[in-house]
């Protein structure tokens, strides 16, 4: 079937999952932007309409756009794309409100194509957004965008993205508090260099959280979100951090940790109900402060960016 239109859902991410910094993330499952993606006879990229966010509709200043014209210039298609974005996920939430522009249209184009590209190049072009949106072009909300559940990703050079087990009753509590961290912002305060005893203490963080997941062993994964390198830092730029994340384990949260760069703060649980409760706990904490916040809780979506049927 020769496809000229599609509509997608490009879900929202959780990255670095407290001990994998740039090289862990996980896609949700109940959050996610939509967007229309249409051939065109014209060359290059259009994005006709953006709803839900102030984001710019310039090609070349907008993450979808540069995505696709990085996938364009890989392409042996001689047409152009026209993209409509109706977006759900506020920028700077921490969440891949980037990533999910980013990877939705690489995928919705790739489609469109007939599936010219693996999915671990898509995830080269959408770090082009990536690139837009930080300063960096890292690959941890992209990937999991693209290739659903956990993904790890084990080398940028070469790229190489290893697909992890997801435990079926694992559930996330994201809670947004409504202020903004900018990325390429909470990038420029973190450290260069670590000590060794804070690396060996990451290291083993990393290798459990992988096992915990495979082995669906549900107290290992909890002992394993620790960060001992990043979040020290960033979570100085979140009012409450601390009393969210003592709030959220003594709820029953397996753990919690800032997602992404932040400002929203991520928690796991065994199953929604353990879930529901961890966002009262959460809820509580921001009510009190007096912060206005969104909360979201989500399985994970194992299938990434998929096709929605009008």
């Amino acid at each position: 079937m020769d496809l000229s239109e599609i509509s997608v859902f490009c879900p929202a991410t959780i990255a670095n999952i407290s001990c994998g910094f740039d090289v862990l993330g996980v896609a949700l499952d109940t959050i996610g932007d939509k967007m229309v993606v249409r051939k065109t006879k014209g060359q290059g990229i259009r994005i006709t309409k953006l709803e839900g966010q102030d984001l710019p509709m310039e090609t070349q200043l907008n993450v979808a756009g540069v995505a696709g014209l990085a996938l364009l210039a890989k392409s042996s298609y001689t047409g152009g794309f026209e993209i409509e974005m109706f977006k759900k996920i506020k920028a700077g939430s921490g969440i891949g409100s980037s990533a999910a522009s980013s990877a939705g249209a690489v995928w919705a184009m790739n489609e469109l194509l007939g599936r010219p590209f693996t999915k671990l190049q898509l995830v080269t072009f959408a770090m082009e957004g990536e690139r837009l949106a930080s300063g960096v072009a890292h690959a941890d909300n992209v990937a999991p965008a693209l290739y659903g559940g956990f993904t790890l990703v084990r080398s940028y050079e070469p790229l190489d993205i290893v697909e992890v087990h997801c435990p079926p009753e694992l559930y996330a509590t994201v809670i947004h508090p409504q202020i903004e961290v900018k990325t390429s912002d909470s990038r420029k305060i973190l450290k260069t260099n670590i000590t060794l005893k804070d690396g060996i203490k990451q290291w083993g963080n990393v290798g459990g959280l992988i096992a915990g997941l495979f082995l669906e062993d549900y107290p290992l994964i909890g002992r394993c979100l620790e960060d001992h390198i990043v979040e020290p830092i960033r979570s100085m730029l979140i009012p409450g951090f601390d009393r969210v994340k003592s709030e959220a384990l003594k709820a029953g949260a397996l753990g919690c940790g800032i997602s992404g760069s932040g400002p929203s703060i991520f928690a796991f649980s065994k199953g929604g109900v353990a879930a529901g409760k961890v966002a009262l706990a959460m809820k509580e904490v921001y009510g009190n402060i007096g912060i206005d916040y969104d909360v979201h809780i989500s399985k994970v979506n194992v299938d990434g960016v998929r096709p929605l049927s009008e």
